[in-house]
C-alpha cells in the first residue's frame, strides 16, 4: 500500500488557514492540526513532560498532570531562549507523532499537516509540496483583532515574529489568496493538480 503524499499547509496570523484545511476536509482529505496535536502531547507525552519539568520545574505542569499554561506562557513571553527551548522539545515529538499517523493513512493520496510556522522551523523541507494560504495585511490584521477581541499592537507584534509572505509565497508550490477571492475554486483546481502528482 502506497505511502500517501505529505502536503504542507500554512499561513500567517489571519490568513485563513485553518478555515482552507476545513474545506480540505471537505474534499475527504485527511488533516493533522499541528497546534492542537503539540497541545495535546504537551499533556500527554512522557517525554515531553519530563524535559519540560527538567528545563523548567515542576511548576510547568499542576498535581494532577495537566499542564499549566499560564505558567508556561509567563516564562516564554518576551524570552526567546526559553521559547526556544520549549520548541526544542515539543517539534521533533510532534514531527514523530505526525510520521505514525502517517502510517495510519496508508493508500489515500496524500494527507496535509496544517501548521503556522512550516517555514519557520525549517520543517517545509520534509514535505513533498507546500501550500501557503495569504492575505493582505490590513484584511489580516482586521480578522484578527475581531476573532481575538486583541489590540492591532499585539496582531503586529504576533505578525514581526512571523516570516514574510513574500518569503512564504516564493517557497511554496500553491498559493491560496485569500483577500476579496473565492477560495474554493482555488483549493478544488489545487486538489486536482495534487492528484495528477
Amino acid at each position: 500500500m502506497n505511502k500517501p503524499l505529505s502536503i504542507g499547509l500554512t499561513g500567517g496570523i489571519g490568513s485563513g488557514k485553518s478555515l482552507v484545511a476545513d474545506f480540505f476536509k471537505l474534499l475527504g482529505v485527511s488533516i493533522y492540526t499541528s497546534d492542537i496535536e503539540a497541545k495535546r502531547l504537551m499533556r500527554t507525552n512522557s517525554v515531553i513532560c519530563k524535559s519540560l519539568i527538567e528545563a523548567f520545574g515542576k511548576k510547568v505542569y499542576s498535581v494532577t498532570g495537566e499542564l499549566n499554561r499560564s505558567e508556561l506562557a509567563k516564562i516564554i513571553f518576551n524570552d526567546n531562549d526559553a521559547l526556544k527551548k520549549v520548541n526544542s522539545i515539543v517539534h521533533p515529538q510532534v514531527r514523530l507523532h505526525y510520521q505514525n499517523w502517517l502510517l495510519e493513512h496508508m493508500g489515500e493520496p496524500y494527507v496535509i499537516q496544517e501548521s503556522a510556522i512550516l517555514f519557520d522551523t525549517g520543517l517545509y523541507t520534509s514535505f513533498d509540496k507546500i501550500i501557503t494560504v495569504t492575505a493582505d495585511k490590513e484584511i489580516r490584521i482586521k480578522r484578527v483583532i475581531e476573532r481575538d477581541s486583541c489590540s492591532r499592537d499585539s496582531v503586529l507584534e504576533r505578525m514581526n515574529k512571523q516570516i514574510s509572505e513574500q518569503e512564504k509565497i516564493e517557497k511554496s508550490d500553491f498559493v491560496i489568496y485569500n483577500n476579496t477571492e473565492l477560495i474554493i475554486p482555488q483549493i478544488i483546481k489545487i486538489h486536482k493538480q495534487i492528484l495528477e502528482l
